[in-house]
């Protein structure tokens, strides 16, 4: 995917002069050869200039971009399904917090890539997609326990489940960031990468003080 590019030496400018004297506008010219941080699990390596403006992920999608969008349609989906229950159920006042942030990221995110996949002309899930394998993913008997628990109970499963499925999104993100090539999904795939390891953090916090 895209890579940091970072500047490790100077430009050149050059400046010409015209007949009359006056100086045209300055010229960059790049010599400079760039150090592109590799994927995770890579050394960095040196590009030249030419190799440089080439590095960066273009607006080609991909297979493994086209699985990670639909895939994640299907997870977010449950995520929501979990946090709608919080307001009724839950004890914490902090948990419901969460749970509300946690549908004001996601509800939007999903409605971002199915746009992207209708623009794409790929299917959308529908709302009985499975998701055998898929990380982090309740199943049906956990989601039902969710459903029946209430107060302290409903905390404590939910902080488990929801734990559990974040680390499941970070798993399906860094897999795209290794495997696809459109730069929006690696945009998408960063900023639900760093959201959720966000609330994981907060989540294990609250799991703490119970």
């Amino acid at each position: 995917m895209r890579a940091a590019l970072i500047a490790v030496t100077g430009t050149v400018l050059a400046l010409a002069g015209c007949s009359s004297g006056a100086a045209q506008p300055p010229r960059a010219d790049s010599t400079a050869p760039v150090l592109a941080p590799g994927r995770p699990g890579e050394q960095a390596r040196t590009l030249s200039p030419g190799e440089a403006a080439t590095a960066v992920p273009g607006p080609t999608a991909n297979a493994a971009d086209i699985t990670y969008v639909q895939d994640m349609i299907v997870h977010h989906r449950q995520a929501l399904d979990m946090a709608v229950l919080a307001p009724s159920r839950a004890a914490s006042a902090q948990l419901k917090t969460l749970a509300d942030r946690i549908k004001a990221a996601q509800g939007p995110e999903i409605q971002y890539m199915t746009t992207w996949l209708r623009g794409q002309d790929q299917a959308v899930p529908d709302h009985h997609a499975g998701h055998e394998g898929m990380p982090g993913m309740a199943t049906p008997e956990q989601m039902e326990a969710l459903k029946a628990a209430q107060g302290e109970e409903f905390d404590r499963l939910f902080l488990q489940l929801m734990i559990r499925h974040h680390e499941g999104a970070i798993t399906m993100s860094e897999q795209v960031l290794l495997k696809g090539s459109h730069v929006k999904i690696e945009e998408l795939a960063t900023d639900v990468s760093v959201t959720q390891a966000a609330e994981i953090r907060r989540m294990q916090e609250m799991q703490a003080k119970s």
